[in-house]
Parts: structure tokens; C-alpha cells; sequence
């Protein structure tokens, strides 16, 4: 059996606070071949997650600590959804294709994330272009405050 008890927890949110990304995880899974992914995530408020896509997946998002925004994107960057998760809703599921990204809104925060396998890292055309260049404040700043219709205004 495995299990994320809350001293693992409380480990997984120290490594994250001492990594250059301001994040950590834990896999479930035991190789990055497996058929689903399953990983817990502590991710402190500046971490910078850019707005991406998996064309070949779908992934489910669940707050086990904290609260986190959840966008989700046309293809021109337009928000199409905003979500509290952590909130009003403690689990949700983005479609394959879908341009998303995620700002924790709580230090210590932790998500866990389940996607189909087997692990692909994001290619370079499936980050959103709209993003190129930005810091993590810029784009942190503006993800906090994005409502549906909102589209991010470069500096």
C-alpha cells in the first residue's frame, strides 16, 4: 500500500520551499512507462507554472493542501475557466488539448495530479506563445486576479 501521510506531506512542502522552482513531487507511479501517472505536488505561490497543453492526455487535478487558480485557455489565450480549487471545488478534470496552467495560492500547498502515461514532457509548441519572456510575478500576478473573458496584456 502507499500512502502520503501528513509528515510526508509536511517533507514534500519543505523540499519544494529549498528548490530552485519552488516545486517538488512524489510519484506514485513506479516508472515513467506506466500507463497512468499519479503524483503528488507541493508547490509554493511563486512557482511559475506556464500556460500549456498535454495533446494526448486528459489530467485531474485534486487539492489535498491549499488552494490553487485553475485556468483554462482558448487557443488565443482568452481565459475560458476559472476555478478555486481547494475551494468551492476540491477536484476537477482538464480535457486533452485543453491550455491551462495553475498558481498556488497558499505556501504549503500541495496537488495531486493523475494523467495518462507513459510520462511525455511538454514540447516547446505546447506551451502557450503568449507566455514567452514573462516572469513568474508578471505572470502569477495577472493569473490571480484572470476572470473568464480576461486575456493577458504583455509589458
Amino acid at each position: 500500500m502507499k500512502m502520503l501521510d501528513q509528515t510526508a506531506l509536511d517533507a514534500l512542502t519543505a523540499q519544494a520551499r529549498q528548490s530552485p522552482r519552488l516545486r517538488a513531487n512524489h510519484n506514485f507511479h513506479q516508472e515513467l512507462t506506466e500507463p497512468v501517472q499519479r503524483l503528488a505536488i507541493a508547490m509554493e505561490p511563486d512557482t511559475l507554472v506556464l500556460p500549456h497543453r498535454h495533446p494526448h492526455t486528459w489530467e485531474v487535478l485534486f487539492a489535498l493542501r491549499g488552494r490553487f487558480v485553475v485556468l483554462i485557455f482558448d487557443d488565443g489565450g482568452q481565459v475560458l475557466t476559472r476555478c478555486v480549487l481547494g475551494e468551492a471545488c476540491p477536484l476537477l478534470e482538464i480535457p486533452a488539448g485543453s491550455w491551462h496552467s495553475v498558481l498556488s495560492l497558499d505556501a504549503g500547498g500541495v496537488i495531486f495530479e493523475v494523467k495518462q502515461g507513459a510520462y511525455q514532457p511538454v514540447a516547446a509548441q505546447d506551451v502557450a506563445d503568449w507566455s514567452a519572456g514573462q516572469t513568474a510575478a508578471q505572470l502569477n500576478g495577472w493569473y490571480a486576479v484572470a476572470q473568464a473573458g480576461a486575456r493577458y496584456a504583455r509589458n
